[in-house]
């Protein structure tokens, strides 16, 4: 089972040099250099959900033809047995050009999750770290350094992916909810409250534990 979204779209943007001050002392006020054109870029993604793994593909455009080509990359990269995806229902996802394609791809699988329910994809989640891997806080001069970086971030994420819960091994989840944690689910706060009370020496009822000595 994969998970599929689209991302985007990502654009180049180039900022000007730092303008310096005015020699009366004032700063100069300078207009960001924001370039949105044909150069913007979508990063497709899909998560294997067994074991973490992500693979994503950056494309020109949001459509069949680019869906299919990344449809591609899926079924490669998973050669044995059936596989569903789970993604939303947009057009490029279900037009007749990618239904044509899925009758001589007859593995692959389409789920489509309700109208409104995104959260329910855990792509979402992985989405979230990679904006801040490979996103944040950076200038693309264009398409091709935003494809690096979705590369290059892809690749770090992958190599700290785990299968199960995404726990570390020095915490391992509490029997009562492993089975329901998702990969992306930090803990709750209840059970953060938990772990501190038990680290305090205290009882439920927040009163101190008692040790008789003879």
């Amino acid at each position: 089972m994969v998970c599929a979204d689209e991302l985007g779209p990502v654009i180049p943007r180039t900022f000007p040099p730092a303008p310096g001050w005015s020699p009366d002392g004032h700063r100069i006020k300078n207009e960001l250099d924001y370039s949105r054109g044909p150069e913007k870029t979508w990063v497709y993604g899909a998560l294997r959900v067994r074991d973490g793994q992500q693979i994503t593909m950056a494309a020109s455009s949001r459509n069949s033809a680019f869906y299919q080509q990344f449809l591609q990359l899926v079924e490669d990269a998973n050669p044995v047995g059936d596989i569903y995806v789970i993604t939303d229902n947009l057009s490029s996802h279900n037009s007749v050009s990618t239904r044509t394609w899925l009758e001589e791809h007859p593995r692959i699988r389409h789920v489509f999750i309700p109208v409104g329910a995104c959260w329910l994809n855990l792509q979402e989640g992985w989405w979230r770290i990679f904006r801040k891997t490979a996103l944040a806080g950076r200038s693309f001069g264009d398409r091709d350094h935003i494809t690096h970086a979705t590369r290059v971030a892809t690749d770090q994420l992958n190599t700290r992916a785990r299968p199960g819960s995404g726990a570390s091994p020095h915490h391992p989840p509490e029997p009562s909810d492993a089975a329901t944690r998702t990969p992306f689910e930090e803990f709750s706060t209840s059970v953060l409250r938990q772990r501190s009370v038990g680290r305090s020496g205290r009882g439920s009822r927040g009163s101190p534990r008692l040790s008789w000595s003879r």
